[in-house]
């Protein structure tokens, strides 16, 4: 499989991978490993990764790296589209959102970012699709997922912040974008 590291805010390591003959669960993992690592400076084979079990019926579990059998301190949140996988690794504390979408979206994809976006031009698809990243982004970050309707998510004239209405916290918006994929991250911080 082919990663890259990505150009993130300070605090925060990701890569993109891709490779349609690797299944998502192990890119996820092949990912994983090497960030952490790397932030570990270690070799990718002493880091183990797991998924941690269900609490309960539609959690959706994390990815929990190991070393010599003791958890690590860091949150792994991830991303994927098609044959691509994106990972972020930082500390717990910081809420922290991802999205990734080809470049070159499918009809059904766009039906549905223009039926859920709020832009005054849906017909212009490269800013519609910077436009949904982030409104995605965003709403990993926030972590209540489908309970929140897209629509609510609000950004700034730049569209470097975002935020819900509802919640204290706000998100910086950063594009990562590269390789034919778009890529947005949202890390929180108090409101933006």
């Amino acid at each position: 499989m082919e990663s890259v590291p990505l150009d993130t805010p300070e605090g925060i390591t990701a890569r993109l991978g891709w490779d349609p003959s690797v299944s998502v669960h192990d890119r996820r993992r092949i990912l994983t490993r090497e960030i952490v690592a790397g932030l570990e400076r270690c070799e990718p084979y002493e880091i183990r990764v797991e998924r941690e079990p269900p609490r309960g019926y539609g959690y959706h579990t994390r990815l929990i790296a190991s070393r010599d059998g003791e958890n690590l301190p860091y949150a792994v949140k991830t991303a994927s589209y098609r044959s691509a996988t994106v990972v972020a690794v930082t500390d717990p504390a910081m809420p922290l959102g991802l999205d990734v979408r080809d470049m070159h979206p499918d009809a059904t994809d766009i039906h549905m970012m223009q039926k859920h976006s709020h832009l005054l031009d849906e017909s212009n698809i490269p800013d519609l699709l910077d436009h949904w990243t982030r409104v995605q982004a965003v709403l990993e970050a926030d972590g209540r997922g489908v309970r929140v309707a897209a629509e609510r998510v609000r950004l700034d004239a730049t569209r470097k912040k975002g935020w819900l209405p509802d919640r204290r916290t706000g998100y910086h918006l950063v594009d990562l974008s590269r390789d034919g994929w778009i890529i947005t991250i949202a890390y929180g911080s108090p409101r933006v």
